[in-house]
């Protein structure tokens, strides 16, 4: 069984502020972004370890928060069965690709780390992929990232098995998808902050909610994600001036000052329509060519 965990940050465990998880923005303390990624690293050895322990043969790990570039593989668990993606981004056959390693030699998705869709109340950093989209709608249905990635996976027929993070992520997720498995492990007191189970705790009951899941995979496979083909893909912007930007891409229909929405062929086009993120990504060009 081979298994693809596609890692955010902000539904890790013991993981509670904005500052431990967008430590890009101005004045973030660096001791505390340090303690927000080693948070990260000790969750992805911890589900590593679970998902082992369950009867995984192989487990593709993929750094997606910010683009990637939080775990350490110097820190990370050494083990022939783990291949481990340091960007969400990488090459595949001469091109690059998003969640490279994701095919129809994968059994299931799990995302851990993730947070609910933008727009949610009572969530901890709620956003959908970029803080200029307001609300992404797949074939009219108003998805999050747990949406946009399941959905990505369904081109393979990948079903998604897991999702760990705050209470609001883990009711989308259920909502969404009967019978996933939830790892609830915070809740939010607000935009910026929330409170839950220490550290340990969390990363026990993910571990049990990993295993449960593996177990429930052997015997029954959910159906993977798959919205009608075509796809109707779209996204309502937060201001007009990201409407007018997405306006200019080839394919993008303009709905109203604020809105714009793609047609698509493949669930794996699910977002290049609007950023260019899928399949046969064009790879950067080197210097001097």
């Amino acid at each position: 069984m081979k298994v693809f965990m596609h890692w955010d940050m902000e539904g890790v465990s013991g993981l509670f502020c904005r500052e431990q998880v967008w430590y890009w923005e101005p004045g973030v303390r660096e001791e505390v972004a340090r303690e927000g990624r080693d948070l990260l690293i000790a969750d992805v050895n911890s589900a590593c370890a679970a998902a082992l322990a369950a009867g995984v043969d192989e487990i593709i790990v993929c750094d997606t928060h910010h683009g990637g570039g939080n775990i350490e593989l110097d820190k990370l668990l050494i083990d022939p069965r783990i291949t481990y993606l340091v960007r969400s981004v990488g090459p595949h056959d001469g091109t690059l690709r998003w969640m490279p390693g994701l095919d129809q030699s994968v059994d299931a998705l799990l995302l851990p780390g993730h947070h609910a869709k933008a727009g949610t109340t009572g969530a901890f950093l709620p956003h959908t992929w970029s803080l200029d989209w307001a609300d992404v709608r797949i074939n009219d249905r108003s998805v999050g990232e747990l949406g946009i990635e399941a959905c990505f996976a369904g081109h393979w027929d990948i079903p998604l098995i897991l999702v760990q993070g705050d209470e609001a992520a883990c009711t989308e997720a259920q909502e969404q998808f009967p019978g996933v498995v939830t790892a609830c492990v915070k809740r939010a007191l607000s935009h910026d902050l929330c409170t839950g189970l220490d550290a340990g705790s969390a990363r026990r009951l993910t571990a049990t909610r990993i295993a449960e899941a593996i177990e429930r995979l052997r015997t029954a496979k959910p159906p993977p994600y798959k919205p009608a083909l075509p796809m109707t893909v779209t996204i309502r912007m937060t201001t007009v001036q990201a409407a007018d930007r997405a306006a200019t891409r080839s394919g993008v229909r303009r709905i109203d000052d604020y809105t714009v929405e793609g047609r698509v062929e493949r669930h794996c086009d699910v977002v290049k329509w609007i950023n260019g993120t899928g399949l046969d990504m064009p790879a950067p060009r080197r210097e001097g060519r």
